[in-house]
């Protein structure tokens, strides 16, 4: 077997096994969105403080009074909002869902405007479709809101960790199939 061969075939089996593990970690968090829901909203705590740590830094970096005040609020407004979500992990799952709900809402009637208003050209049916699917989804989670806050983040992530495992996946098998042709 050639270089490139062997190459392709052991990305092929990394491929696959990453897609193994999204997939079984994808199943873990629909089965316990809740637990994945204050999870995301803890890395994004994370996220904030860290950024509001390097906006800091970077303040004193700066030249002119003007843009040091800002990049100061701006990094303790970060570190305030990373801090806050840190210690508030249930209502920050609620707010991020109705953010979430809002915006597909407002992507749904976007989609629908644009089809309505847009050229009609082959396919354009299909942005009406996800326009109405986009706007139902949100209609749901804002009706079930805060209820809806237990579930959406969580399950929304674990259908992406599926979605993607499965795509990666296949793409491997469908290389592992040309590495043997």
């Amino acid at each position: 077997m050639s270089t490139a061969l062997e190459a392709r075939a052991q990305t092929s089996k990394s491929s696959i096994l990453l897609a193994v593990v999204l997939i079984v970690f994808g199943m873990i968090a629909i089965a316990l969105p809740m637990f994945v829901s204050v999870g995301v909203v803890k890395v994004l705590a994370w996220l904030l403080l860290f950024d509001g740590v390097a906006q800091l830094v970077y303040a004193f970096r700066s030249t002119g009074v003007g843009h040091i005040i800002w990049k100061i609020v701006v990094a303790l407004l970060y570190l305030a909002a990373g801090f806050y979500l840190l210690t508030h992990p249930l209502l920050a799952v609620a707010g991020l869902t109705l953010m979430l709900g809002i915006f597909f809402c407002v992507e749904g009637v976007t989609d629908m405007f644009a089809y309505l208003f847009g050229p009609k050209i082959p396919g354009t049916g299909w942005l009406l479709l996800h326009g109405g699917i986009t706007l139902l989804l949100g209609l749901i989670i804002w009706r079930q809101w805060p209820y809806s806050s237990f579930w959406v983040v969580g399950t929304l992530v674990g259908i992406s960790m599926v979605v993607t495992g499965v795509t990666r996946l296949m793409m491997a098998m469908a290389q592992r199939q040309a590495a043997k042709a």
